[in-house]
């Protein structure tokens, strides 16, 4: 019974999703809160029962003076974020903002050189990487960096303007950028057909006697 019911339920919302195609309309609009609600509800579950009662068992509710003290740092710096909107005390949670923002760039920068540029410049001769194929990685990867930086130097009128080199490294980075942003749209528009399909043959085989 409760099979049939998600099996009905699945394909209404998958109708009001299909909606949207004859333009926004209120169906489509119910379609995508519903599914919004319950992907916010399972992941505060998930969070509440996978991250935060194993941590505040371990660590505040411990009895050990010292896990005590590490459960309520993260506690403090959450607390923090709610006087976002307490007007004098609002400069509060930005200590918690720049220290996530800081540890994330860290991990962030970390992992880049760590998984993608050290692993890349040490095995050049690996399997399925010819020397063409490595020159190009590294340049790509070079041009992409300079694109994010602003080395420039000031004109007698006042201006800034990049150096010829830096300039047109820059360029080859913007388009090693744009073709890697291409190519992952074109990968996500292809995975979305794939499960528009498989979402299709599914409701044909079980709504049409297949």
């Amino acid at each position: 019974m409760l099979q049939e019911i998600g099996l009905w339920a699945g394909f209404i919302l998958t109708l009001m999703v299909f909606s949207y195609l004859l333009g926004d309309n209120f169906l489509y609009r119910i379609a995508v809160y519903v599914f919004v609600g319950l992907s916010a509800g399972y992941v505060a579950i998930v969070t509440y029962t996978s991250i935060l009662l194993p941590w505040l068992q371990e660590t505040v509710f411990s009895g050990n003076f010292g896990q005590v003290v590490i459960g309520f740092v993260p506690l403090v710096l959450g607390g923090l974020l709610l006087l976002k909107g307490a007007g004098r005390l609002g400069w509060l949670a930005g200590l918690t903002l720049a220290l996530l923002i800081g540890v994330g760039t860290a991990i962030t920068l970390v992992g880049a050189v760590n998984g993608t540029l050290i692993p890349l410049t040490l095995e050049p001769t690996r399997p399925g990487l010819t020397l063409p194929n490595f020159l190009i990685s590294i340049i790509a990867v070079v041009c992409s960096l300079f694109y994010f930086m602003y080395l420039a130097k000031s004109t007698p009128s006042g201006q800034t303007r990049r150096s010829l080199p830096v300039a047109l490294m820059a360029t080859v980075g913007e388009a090693v950028i744009v073709v890697t942003f291409g190519t992952l749209y074109a990968a996500a528009i292809l995975s979305s057909l794939t499960v528009f399909s498989e979402r299709i043959a599914f409701m044909l085989s079980r709504f049409g006697g297949g």
